[in-house]
């Protein structure tokens, strides 16, 4: 993705926000019920979300790595997960405290 750590994990997060909204709006507008396609549906998007994920996180530390700066690919890697582990305790903060309810 880019070399920022805060816009990989700024991106990571609008695509989970996303896909949460997007299952939730789904919820309301089709009563659910149980069928074959419904687990292979869940399947898919999980695998989907790994590959993006993984995309966003890993992309340009393998090049730098591959670059043969490895140092500042770990250093990118880490950053991204710790920017990111920083948002994902600030959600879980909103959510004890009922913020965004």
């Amino acid at each position: 993705m880019t070399k920022n750590p805060f816009i990989n994990s700024l991106v990571a997060s609008i695509y989970i926000f996303a896909i949460v909204g997007l299952m939730t709006w789904g919820t309301s507008m089709v009563k659910p019920k149980d069928s074959f396609i419904a687990p292979v549906a869940m399947i898919s998007l999980f695998t989907l979300s790994a590959a993006v994920m993984g995309y966003l996180f890993l992309y340009q530390p393998i090049q730098l790595y591959f670059d043969n700066k490895k140092k500042q690919a770990i250093k990118l890697f880490l950053q991204t997960v710790g920017v990111f582990g920083l948002i994902t305790f600030l959600v879980l903060i909103s959510l004890f405290f009922n913020l965004f309810v």
